[in-house]
């Protein structure tokens, strides 16, 4: 006898085993308070580049917000609840849009890609909250004679190199300023999923909203300085699926660098708070 979906239930394929675990729902259905989860510690250059380059990129109802800086973030996390102590790191590159809607009007951080690599937070965050996500290898940061150096490479190949040097920590006051969310809603997503068959029509289009508030992180410090941004274009056989994607971001001419920022967090959230713009 086949099986029926159970009401309520998160499913993500394959669908065969009963719904599954993951970041929103964990054994027996129980979620997780992100209280003490994760241990972050984040490493962010931005850089100012041409405007006309930036809309280029941009997706149905967006525009630029400001001042056209790309802001490319690595993140070390571990101790992550939903992966019973585990952890994995990420690799995001960002700009400051609105979204204009028939009914929404937003302001954030719209996420143009987001490397990550481990599978299990791409499927879940791809399928259920519409982050642009794919896998690259993103090994720990080289910390020496006060510089720090990130890379991002896929199957051997360098594609990122991110240094950051001279940090300095910052007061208490001068965080708490730094990390005020402002005029910010949130990130920003832009979802979409081909129809199986249909090739050049989507199953799913739309934009999303991770919501800023976040009232379980906890910023533990924070230190300002200078960084560098180096992407490496690539070629088909280098990176198969992902050399139009390195190549655009490498197009971005860097005209001024605006600085380098370490931020090291505890606590989060399971962003099931996560919703469709309309």
């Amino acid at each position: 006898m086949p099986y029926s979906f159970q009401p309520d239930a998160m499913y993500r394929m394959p669908t065969h085993f009963g719904p599954r675990a993951g970041p929103r729902r964990g054994p027996d259905g129980r979620g997780f308070d992100c209280v003490n989860s994760p241990k972050s510690r984040s490493h962010s250059v931005s850089y100012l580049t041409h405007a006309s380059a930036l809309e280029a990129l941009l997706p149905p109802g967006f525009a630029l917000n400001g001042e056209p800086v790309v802001t490319v973030s690595a993140t070390y996390m571990k101790e992550i609840d939903w992966l019973a102590g585990r952890g994995y790191n990420t690799l995001g590159v960002s700009i400051a849009v609105t979204y204009s809607g028939r009914i929404d009007r937003v302001s954030g951080s719209l996420l143009l890609v987001l490397w990550e690599n481990l599978t299990d937070p791409i499927l879940t965050g791809r399928e259920e909250l519409g982050f642009s996500k794919i896998y690259c290898e993103l090994p720990e940061p080289i910390v020496y004679n006060g510089a720090t150096h990130c890379v991002g490479s896929w199957l051997g190949f360098r594609f990122l190199d991110l240094r950051l040097s001279g940090m300095a920590e910052l007061p208490a006051d001068e965080i708490a300023a730094f990390t005020s969310h402002g005029a910010s809603d949130g990130t920003l997503h832009y979802k979409y999923m081909p129809r199986t068959g249909d090739w050049g029509s989507a199953d799913v289009e739309y934009a999303t909203l991770t919501p800023a508030h976040t009232p379980n992180r906890r910023v533990l410090g924070m230190w300002r300085g200078e960084g560098t941004v180096h992407w490496h274009r690539a070629c088909w056989e280098e990176m198969p699926t992902q050399y139009n994607i390195v190549n655009g971001l490498a197009d971005l001419e860097i005209l001024e660098y605006r600085g380098a920022v370490i931020t090291q967090t505890i606590g989060g959230k399971d962003l099931s708070d996560q919703r469709i713009l309309k």
